[in-house]
């Protein structure tokens, strides 16, 4: 059955008829095609681009059913493209279930002994770190995922965790293998090395400073901020108080300055995009709440929504509402433009050509 939605479809802002044959966009007439949808707003389907299919609030998650519950959140609240943004388990089982967002996985996230959350990351010695990433590129979608800087407990803070050498052998590495590569960051120290070797994106990017967002913006580096995660930084601090008071005292700034310095990010030119960090502390199906925070930051509304659809798309390698792409659309009965908060409540969601809420 062909499907049939006429709306004002973004980013162009015109009204559109749109039909679906086949699983794919045409904006070619199809006679007896059924109208699903008709005077509401039509936006490519939304992206998470920093997200953990796999990973709970007690660690990796053993079943497929787990996955799929996950997987599910997400597609419902409009994400049908995920950057799995490392997982401690494979999950490309989920690729032969239709119903669900197609995902893009970074592989295992690399890190130095005891210098990240227990049981996640593959950890190795600095001198393996090259030959990991490279490996990681091979058996992901693309993607190699760095730990950047972790808590050091003999220092008692946030420290780089690999020397710069390291960094920038395994960015090598895995570029030759043909992927790019992120790094998770919440402090200053790391990210020099980072940028410098020619990372492709970084992650949370609290530390970023007025230089180092300039280098950013000269490499070509974008910027994932999670501001969902980073509201969680105060209980963090918490947690650590007495025994790292140091540490605690920098969550507590990089909390403060977090989205003055993703606001410094976007008018310097980095390209931004909408991650939530889902798994782990922070639940699934959170985008809406994540393009409000981006917004609330400084992106006016319209970046902010495309940081999380066809920018974002596009970056990852996927289309938009293209002639003959892969129907993947949230459709809104309000324009988002206007007021974000309506992203909380798709009309329609259509995925692969069907749909699925």
């Amino acid at each position: 059955m062909a499907l049939h939605f006429r709306g004002v479809l973004l980013p162009a802002g015109e009204d559109t008829d749109l039909w679906v044959v086949d699983g794919r966009f045409t904006f070619e007439p199809v006679p007896g095609a059924e109208t699903v949808f008709c005077g509401g707003w039509l936006v490519p389907g939304l992206v998470d681009a920093h997200c953990h299919v796999g990973l709970g609030p007690d660690g990796a998650l053993s079943t497929v059913e787990g996955w799929r519950e996950q997987a599910l959140t997400d597609r419902d609240a409009g994400a049908l493209l995920i950057r799995d943004c490392g997982s401690p388990v494979d999950t490309r089982e989920l690729d032969s279930h239709e119903d669900l967002p197609r995902l893009i996985r970074a592989g295992r996230h690399l890190a130095p002994p005891r210098r990240y959350i227990p049981g996640i990351a593959l950890e190795l010695e600095p001198s393996q770190l090259p030959a990991a990433a490279a490996a990681q590129a091979r058996r992901s979608d693309g993607w190699v995922k760095l730990v950047g800087d972790w808590i050091d407990r003999a220092v008692g803070d946030l420290t780089p965790a690999w020397p710069a050498d390291a960094v920038t052998m395994a960015i090598a590495a895995a570029h030759e293998a043909g992927a790019r590569v992120t790094a998770h960051t919440f402090g200053e120290d790391a990210l020099p090395a980072l940028i410098n070797a020619g990372i492709d994106c970084i992650e949370h990017g609290t530390g970023l400073t007025e230089d180092l967002v300039a280098q950013m913006a000269v490499h070509g580096t974008a910027l994932v901020p999670t501001l969902i995660n980073v509201d969680q930084f105060p209980h963090f601090a918490a947690a650590a108080a007495t025994k790292f008071p140091a540490y605690s005292s920098t969550m507590l700034r990089l909390h403060d300055t977090a989205r003055a310095r993703v606001r410094a990010a976007y008018e310097a030119g980095v390209a931004i995009y909408a991650g939530t960090d889902a798994g782990g502390g922070i639940t699934h199906g959170q985008i809406a709440r994540e393009i409000l925070a981006l917004h609330d930051a400084g992106l006016p509304a319209e970046d902010a929504l495309g940081a999380a659809s066809w920018r974002a798309r596009d970056w990852l390698g996927h289309s938009g509402v293209d002639e003959g792409a892969p129907a993947d659309l949230c459709v809104y009965a309000a324009d988002p433009r206007v007021d974000l908060s309506v992203l909380a409540e798709p009309a329609r969601i259509v995925l692969r050509g069907r749909v699925v809420a």
